[in-house]
């Protein structure tokens, strides 16, 4: 077949390195970026094939998230704007490793497992962000989607979320959308500026909000954007590309992990600011107080903040919808007996992982789920979105339940459901906090977090290590989990667990406990348990003090 032929002869301008293994994993692929052009050619044949089988629009986008500058990686999205379905992952790995003479050979392989019809039409939507190595990339996928006959569209630099939203909106022929950039700032803008007619005189100074971005792709787009806030928020925007390096030192996952103002960013006692990652799809938030100290709301505060909204608004809305919060182990334990005990909303525990979490929400009418990282979204059945319209469209309704109704369905236009959007999280969070006349110090204050510890064992074999329960017990190896179980039950308030790395041989620990120096104790602890049990390398590990 020609198609083939064509494949073969651009193939050779991009040839895979002998030897070299990959593994597609929560994230697509993600390494070093001189060792990706041949990946990214085979994903833009892999998101062809996508598209004939599917016949649906598929996303690529380029981006190694919150990975250092000199990283790169890619993601394939499928139609409805979700994560690809895990058949296809496989695919993805059997594809990029493949050496250059069996390329063609694991491509036949899954055509015929599949049974595609080649003479299917394909199309492919692609996407990169700002890093250096992204222009050439992209073009490398582009160039795979040609050499199968695929149509492509390249809307260059986007945010992941944006790119998301746009097959979403093609798949659904624009009942989502529209699916141009524009078309996403005037949605979620315009629903933002409806929300916050509902905030009694918020003075400029509630309006405004400090952005890091990371020095990536979200702070560019935040510039576009702006003009359609009209003054409805006013953003002060650091670290936005144009002398910083991307994710150093700055952005949501360095805030998170290192619990401590990005560098370059200059703010007052009680100040809001918030940080996106280097695509813009996680957000935390955070302030300092009058003493200096430093106060950080990850996704664990943001879910209860917007859960507890939407909860009021079903209240006064008379909607009886099942509204639930998805979380993993890493959520506070205050969070959780929070939602639980005090707001008596449903609590589910999946594994860690995006798209565990995506898949638990759909399961109930409002689902909302966030990682302690900052990334998340809310999603809303088919069948709560009506309920929520004719409501709002009733004309015998009384006005406050009219109102409510409303206000669900202008929320329902800021979110982006199909995955984690720092910019429509953004927009949410800063509606909802106007809408109940709340500062930065009083969202923070709704619960306190336990304090908490996470610290990385490097061992010969992660492997050795399974677990259960949403990762919250480990099977093996034998003798670890009575292990972790005594050592918990020295500490007041205690829990730990621990998990495999899904990318590097560590075993990751997680501890919490009433005081500080006791979630530190209980860390190294129990970290002390896994090097001995679940075979450690290097030197044991040291005392935090």
């Amino acid at each position: 077949m020609a198609q083939f032929e064509e494949v073969s002869k651009q193939s050779s301008q991009h040839p895979k390195p002998a030897g070299l293994v990959l593994q597609y994993g929560t994230a697509g692929f993600r390494t070093n970026a001189k060792h990706l052009d041949h990946i990214m050619f085979r994903m833009g044949l892999l998101a062809t094939l996508r598209s004939k089988k599917t016949k649906a629009t598929i996303g690529v986008m380029v981006t190694a998230s919150h990975n250092p500058e000199e990283d790169n990686g890619v993601k394939l999205i499928d139609p409805m704007g979700e994560m690809v379905t895990p058949a296809w992952e496989g695919y993805a790995t059997q594809l990029a490793n493949a050496e250059q003479g069996d390329l063609l050979t694991a491509l036949k392989d899954i055509i015929e497992k599949e049974n595609i019809n080649m003479s299917q039409e394909a199309n492919v939507f692609v996407g990169k962000d700002t890093r250096s190595s992204s222009a050439s990339l992209s073009q490398a996928v582009l160039d795979g989607v040609s050499a199968l006959g695929g149509h492509s569209k390249d809307y260059g630099l986007v945010t992941t979320p944006q790119l998301h939203y746009m097959v979403c909106c093609q798949n659904t022929q624009g009942k989502y959308g529209e699916a141009t950039i524009e078309g996403y700032y005037r949605k979620l803008c315009q629903a933002f500026i409806q929300l916050t007619k509902n905030a009694s005189n918020c003075t400029d100074d509630q309006k405004h909000l400090s952005v890091d971005g990371a020095n990536g792709i979200g702070a560019l787009k935040v510039r576009e954007m702006e003009s359609h806030l009209r003054r409805e928020l006013q953003i002060s925007l650091f670290n936005d590309g144009s002398k910083g390096k991307l994710n150093h030192q700055c952005g949501a996952d360095f805030v998170k992990v290192q619990q401590k103002l990005p560098t370059g960013i200059n703010i007052n006692p009680g100040e809001r600011c918030c940080s996106f990652d280097g695509d813009a799809d996680r957000i935390v938030y955070y302030y300092t107080d009058s003493d200096g100290q430093f106060h950080l709301l990850d996704g664990d505060k943001i879910a209860t903040l917007i859960s507890t909204f939407l909860k009021e608004l079903l209240t006064k809305a008379g909607l009886d919808l099942k509204i639930a919060v998805v979380q993993t182990a890493y959520a506070n334990g205050s969070s959780t007996h929070y939602l639980e005990d005090t707001m008596k909303v449903i609590v589910r525990c999946t594994k860690t992982g995006v798209k565990h979490l995506h898949h638990a929400a759909q399961e109930f009418d409002i689902g909302v789920y966030f990682e302690a990282n900052g990334h998340g979204t809310v999603l809303f059945s088919k069948a709560a979105e009506e309920k929520i319209q004719q409501l709002a469209e009733d004309p015998n309704m009384n006005d406050e339940r009219k109102r409510a109704a409303r206000l669900l369905q202008n929320t329902i236009n800021v979110i982006n459901q199909t995955v984690g959007d720092a910019i429509s999280d953004m927009l949410l969070i800063e509606a909802i906090l106007a809408i109940r006349g709340m500062t930065v110090q009083q969202w923070d204050a709704i619960y306190s977090d336990l304090p908490n510890r996470q610290l990385k064992v490097k061992v010969s074999d992660r492997r050795v290590i399974d677990t259960t329960d949403a990762e919250r017990r480990a099977v093996s190896p034998a003798g670890l989990q009575e292990a972790i179980d005594t050592l918990v039950k020295k500490h007041r308030l205690a829990r730990s667990f621990v998990r495999p790395s899904g990318t590097e041989d560590v075993v990751r620990v997680y501890a919490e406990a009433e005081t500080q120096e006791s979630a530190d104790a209980l860390a190294h602890e129990v970290s002390l348990a896994v090097y001995r049990l679940a075979g450690g390398v290097g030197d044991e590990p040291k005392p935090l003090h």
